[in-house]
């Protein structure tokens, strides 16, 4: 069976709640949270598989947290390693930011050789720029907790359904 560790960096515990949903989707043991302010090298080379979680604060920064854990990853070889990213953001308040951090971080794993997945439909979704948004999708799913909570629930459901087999390395018949 293989072991998926999410890693998520959190401000107001909106990030750590959605990782805790993502958990809840996954069988016993299948998965190990890790919030990135006490993680270190070895939980993330212990993992067949990752999802990282981030919020973007203020002007489309990077949580704290996670600027400082970024230096972690630096050891790590993450050379075709299956990582799958959400971000959470706020469409209204920060359209021309919205998301930033999920699009710095998808940057910072790709060019240490991780395998990405799960890019996300734009689709429902009104900003105006976002680091996150490449080739007409966001590179991971895109959560907005303080205007669109209440579709969280299914957009992680719909997320998940793409995004898990991958990440337990199940091979999907065609």
């Amino acid at each position: 069976m293989a072991k998926i560790g999410l890693f998520y960096a959190t401000d107001t515990g909106n990030t750590r709640k959605v990782a805790k949903m993502i958990k809840k989707q996954f069988d016993e043991g299948e998965i190990e949270l890790f919030n990135v302010k006490g993680a270190r090298a070895e939980d993330l080379t212990a993992c067949d598989a990752l999802i990282f979680g981030t919020p973007t604060l203020g002007d489309g920064e990077l949580p704290e947290t996670l600027t400082e854990f970024l230096p972690t990853l630096e050891g790590v070889d993450l050379s075709g390693k299956t990582v799958a990213l959400y971000g959470l953001g706020d469409q209204v308040g920060y359209p021309d930011e919205f998301v930033d951090a999920l699009g710095i971080l998808y940057k910072k794993l790709k060019k240490m050789g991780a395998r990405l997945i799960g890019s996300w439909s734009a689709e429902g979704y009104e900003f105006t720029k976002s680091k996150a948004f490449r080739d007409g999708e966001f590179v991971g799913l895109v959560l907005d907790q303080d205007n669109q909570a209440d579709l969280t629930e299914e957009r992680l459901e719909e997320w998940l359904e793409l995004v898990k087999p991958e990440l337990l390395g199940e091979t999907v018949a065609s």
